[in-house]
This record gives structure tokens, sequence and C-alpha cells, in this order.
């Protein structure tokens, strides 16, 4: 079994209370994605990365309140965690 399958069988048996924990963990996360992108500027390039992370962490948010069936709101956590993730990285040792 992959640790995906795995992860998403407990997300499952767990839904409530670790969809409850993404809202706080991963609009944390992409508030810090967010203020490390502002922190270089408001170009163009960094509207377009900001613009990003407000819609993945908004499909999130907007798919767990929607009660969409947990696999995909399983997805669009791990989504949205690797997006503010990558932008963190990218702007804090790239830009």
């Amino acid at each position: 079994m992959s640790l995906y399958q795995k992860t998403l069988e407990d997300f499952q048996r767990g839904y409530l209370g670790f969809a409850t924990l993404s809202i706080i963990g991963q609009s944390c996360l992409g508030g810090a994605a967010a203020m490390y992108i502002l922190q270089n500027g408001t170009s163009f390039f960094q509207m377009v990365q900001l613009a990003i992370i407000v819609l993945a962490c908004s499909l999130v948010n907007g798919a767990i309140l929607a009660q969409q069936k947990p696999k995909l709101v399983f997805n669009l956590i791990i989504t949205s965690v690797v997006l503010s993730a990558v932008m963190i990285i990218l702007n804090t040792l790239i830009l």
C-alpha cells in the first residue's frame, strides 16, 4: 500500500477533524507564501504568484465548506501545500 493510499484512508476515516485542521494549516501556509511573495515587490509576476496561492487556498476552503468528496478535498490540500511550499522556496532562495 502506498503512502498516498494509507494517508487518504486515514483522512477519510477522520475527515471532520482533518478538514478542520487543514483549513487552519493550509491557510497559514498560504498566508506565509503570500508574505514571501509580497516581500519581493508588487510586479506583475508577483501578482500572478499571489493569485495562484489565493486561488489554491480558496479552492480548498470552498471544497471543504461545500462538503465535496474526501478524495477531492485531500488532493486539493496536497496541491495547495505543494504550491505554497514552492512559492516560499522560490521567493526566499531564488528571487
